[in-house]
């Protein structure tokens, strides 16, 4: 299987090297697009189903005067600074690239260049990069509108105390939630679930349940034995002072919040649950103890459809971030297409919105915003949430 890739990837490299010496002395009027992506080291898998995701939106377009020109960016400075210049000296302006926000600083210093970077640390636009990855700021805006359709009046918003809790405040100061409570949870499990515990008032709520059970146990009362009956199946006793709770968190932090939260007798059923963006996670399905919550992200159906034929085309399972990679060649020509040139980050902003495999999106005031829709994890599946 590895041989198979490595000979198809051989394949896309000779092609587009040989669009790279075809069109030197020809007409300007060709839309020449870099790739800046690891084509070795840690993420060289990644990097390759970048190009691969290029070269399906280049079949799908259909428009030959489309020229890509990949280049390695490895996982150092040197590269991709390396890199630059040689896309500078070869006059291609429009660079796809990077996959995140790690050397963004060193991209400043090529304020000729624009380029479309896959990161999502950010929705605003800065001198020449524009970040297309599923932002915080859309993740939000969707998980508000939501929460306010749900008619929910007591928001608990609960982050991990890490390297971007800073990026995270600054959104949530941004949109603003109405009656909600912050905080900020360690990322220590044993730290975490005392956390939770006070938030969700446990401690509380667990006394007055054996103080009941026990006001109840020498009673012959019909009604109180059938109320004890019912007790001793519950582990707390009592309301929790919040209606909805929204974690912005991923992955392993994200499962260690719901464990707590079951933990702490939280009910899905009563409290709506809301995190950020999980890329249809499947090992969610099977690895959390909250069976009912809800998600901001991308189109599921075009994801599904995307992800199937990539995986038929080339016999393998692309990355999840992959299809920003194809959405962004599309992106690219149709701001070309219409400008018939793009000279600047500003050519990029426009009113309406545009669709992609990832769903509707707009590029205005110098933010990229996604119209992103809301799954409900139920039952062991995604399900799209018509609220």
């Amino acid at each position: 299987m590895k041989n198979i890739f490595k000979i198809i990837l051989y394949y896309l490299l000779i092609t587009f090297n040989t669009y790279v010496f075809a069109d030197t002395n020809k007409s300007t009027n060709i839309l020449k697009i870099g790739i800046l992506a690891p084509l070795s080291g840690e993420f060289k898998a990644l990097g390759e189903t970048i190009l691969y995701a290029a070269n399906l939106a280049l079949h799908d377009i259909g428009d030959e005067t489309i020229k890509i020109y990949p280049k390695d960016s490895g996982s150092n400075k040197k590269k991709i600074i390396k890199a630059c210049k040689e896309f500078q000296d070869e006059g291609i302006k429009i660079i796809i690239g990077p996959i995140d926000s790690s050397f963004h600083k060193e991209l400043g210093d090529f304020n000729d260049l624009i380029f479309v970077s896959l990161s999502n640390i950010d929705s605003s636009i800065s001198d020449n990069i524009i970040k297309v990855g599923i932002n915080l700021e859309s993740q939000l805006l969707a998980i508000k509108q939501f929460v306010k359709k749900k008619e929910r009046k007591k928001t608990v918003i609960l982050y991990p105390d890490n390297e971007y809790k800073k990026h995270v405040e600054k959104n949530l100061k941004f949109i603003g939630f109405e009656n909600s409570k912050i905080f900020k949870y360690s990322k220590d499990p044993k730290k975490l679930t005392g956390q939770i515990e006070k938030i969700t008032n446990y401690k509380q709520r667990k006394i007055n349940l054996n103080s009941r059970i026990k006001k109840l146990e020498n009673s012959e009362e019909p009604k109180d034995i059938r109320e004890l009956k019912m007790l001793k199946q519950k582990y707390t006793l009592g309301k929790i002072n919040f209606d909805s709770v929204i974690i912005i968190d991923f992955g392993d932090g994200l499962k260690s919040v719901l464990t707590s939260l079951a933990y702490t007798d939280v009910n899905e059923n009563e409290i709506l649950i809301v995190s950020t963006n999980q890329w249809f996670d499947d090992n969610i399905l099977s690895e959390t103890s909250i069976n009912n919550f809800y998600f901001p992200s991308i189109d599921l159906k075009n994801f599904k459809k995307f992800n199937k034929r990539f995986a038929k085309t080339y016999d393998f399972k692309p990355n999840e971030i992959t299809i920003l990679a194809y959405d962004s060649v599309g992106l690219i020509y149709y701001i070309w297409k219409n400008n018939k040139k793009i000279n600047s980050t500003s050519d990029f902003n426009f009113k309406k919105e545009i669709r992609g495999k990832i769903g509707k999106f707009s590029i205005n005031n110098n933010k990229v915003i996604q119209k992103l829709k809301i799954y409900k994890l139920s039952n062991n599946n995604f399900i799209e949430s018509k609220f």
